[in-house]
């Protein structure tokens, strides 16, 4: 990854005009920004997009002080300039157009139809750029009895069945659905978008056209239930709740330690072998109720509870070191604090600090941001992080003056309340 623009970003030229608001959609927009595209976001004057505003968490000035600014902005809006429009106007629209005209991507998550009063919907803005990718996030899709309802990741995490997968059995402390501890159907939407427009760019290098995308958070929660779908599929039977413990492989979940706990992730009868060994307890890879995966699944009552006595001898750091010498995967169960003091962690540079303003004097009172850094790595063109999430409307007069606006116009869309 690289801190400092390499020669050429992946996307170097690749246009793209942000629409969105939230996570999904700037999650995937971000993403192409990280690829070196230049991504403009449109945010209400006065106001920006509703994740401004979503704190605490709140950023900090030079002075330690909270300001007024969320942190949850942050997490999906680098490498992105600001532009404050009003689209509701005459002129905002007219201003839209003329960015769609120059874009090679547009992104929007408005409700479904949402767009077209204002004349921006993909029919009318392709009609006028026949090479744009328009690309619309919603919740529920284009089409269907749901498709004019929103669609929020916590509702989709409901409708899926991804809560009920989550979280303890009934019958146990605690238990009853949960929500994963993050926006995870709108962070894979994001993905599944940004994976979309790539491939339509690579299309539009045959066709030298562009076409629209239909990316709904319904469809991907739904996807992303992977083998606990397709185990559904085969058999019929709707899987439940099982805490932290895997519906295919045993042992592969949390244990008890002497000072805590740890996670085994034992993927094979090999792995098995060599944890009774390092445990002293060789026999259970030979005995009849624990020789395969298959028999542990089904003895995992059993199991489980025996290892558990055992666990518990040790701390997690011995544990974690014996075991990585035989090859078991095993590790800590890290708080996000822990998480970013590992060592593997800051050897790979996963925290990075960008500069939110050219110049160490910051109006907002934000001179830099810290965030986490692309996991994309390409060896050639690797992920160029230039700047940290903007402020509201930080680019305005830069993107207009680019349009071909001169000085005049923008002071008078300013009076206007256009911009």
């Amino acid at each position: 990854m690289s801190l400092s623009p390499p020669s050429a970003g992946a996307l170097d030229g690749i246009r793209v005009l942000d629409l969105s608001r939230v996570l999904a959609a700037p999650w995937c927009t971000q993403i192409l920004a990280d690829l070196g595209a230049d991504v403009v976001k449109i945010e209400r004057p006065g106001v920006g997009d509703d994740t401004r505003h979503w704190g605490p968490p709140f950023l900090k000035d030079a002075a330690g002080h909270d300001t007024d600014q969320a942190s949850y902005y942050t997490a999906c809006n680098r490498n992105k300039r600001s532009v404050t429009l009003d689209i509701a106007t005459p002129e905002g629209q007219e201003l839209i157009r003329q960015m769609a005209l120059q874009a090679d991507v547009l992104v929007e998550n408005f409700k479904v139809g949402g767009l077209a009063q204002y004349g921006l919907d993909h029919a009318s803005l392709m009609a006028l750029n026949p090479r744009l990718i328009y690309c619309s996030v919603t919740g529920f899709g284009q089409d269907g009895p749901y498709a004019e309802r929103a669609g929020y990741d916590l509702m989709i995490q409901a409708m899926t069945g991804m809560m009920s997968i989550t979280g303890r059995p009934d019958g146990e402390a605690g238990g009853g659905p949960l929500r994963v501890g993050v926006a995870l159907t709108d962070l894979f939407t994001g993905v599944y978008a940004s994976t979309a427009i790539l491939a339509a760019l690579n299309v539009r290098h045959s066709t030298g056209r562009g076409q629209h995308i239909d990316m709904a958070l319904l469809d991907v929660g739904m996807a992303i239930l992977a083998n606990q779908a397709a185990g559904f599929l085969a058999t019929g039977v709707a899987p439940a709740r099982q805490g932290n413990s895997h519906p295919s492989l045993a042992p592969y979940q949390d244990f008890p330690t002497l000072d805590g706990s740890m996670l085994l992730a034992i993927g094979n009868d090999g792995q098995f072998a060599r944890f009774c060994e390092a445990a002293g307890r060789p026999e259970w890879a030979k005995d009849p109720r624990f020789a395969s995966n298959t028999l542990r699944v089904r003895h995992r009552g059993e199991l489980i509870p025996a290892m558990e006595v055992v666990t518990r001898t040790r701390s997690t750091a011995d544990w974690v070191a014996l075991l990585e010498k035989k090859a078991v995967p095993c590790g800590p169960i890290n708080t996000i604090a822990q998480a970013f003091g590992d060592a593997q962690v800051q050897a790979r540079g996963l925290a990075v600090v960008l500069p939110r303003w050219p110049e160490d004097d910051a109006p907002d009172g934000v001179a830099t941001i810290t965030g986490v850094a692309s996991p994309l790595r390409l060896s050639n063109n690797p992920p160029m992080l230039r700047n940290a999430p903007p402020a509201l409307g930080q680019h305005t007069e830069e993107v207009l003056a680019q349009l071909g606006l001169d000085t005049a116009r923008i002071e008078r869309l300013r009076a206007d309340g256009v911009i």
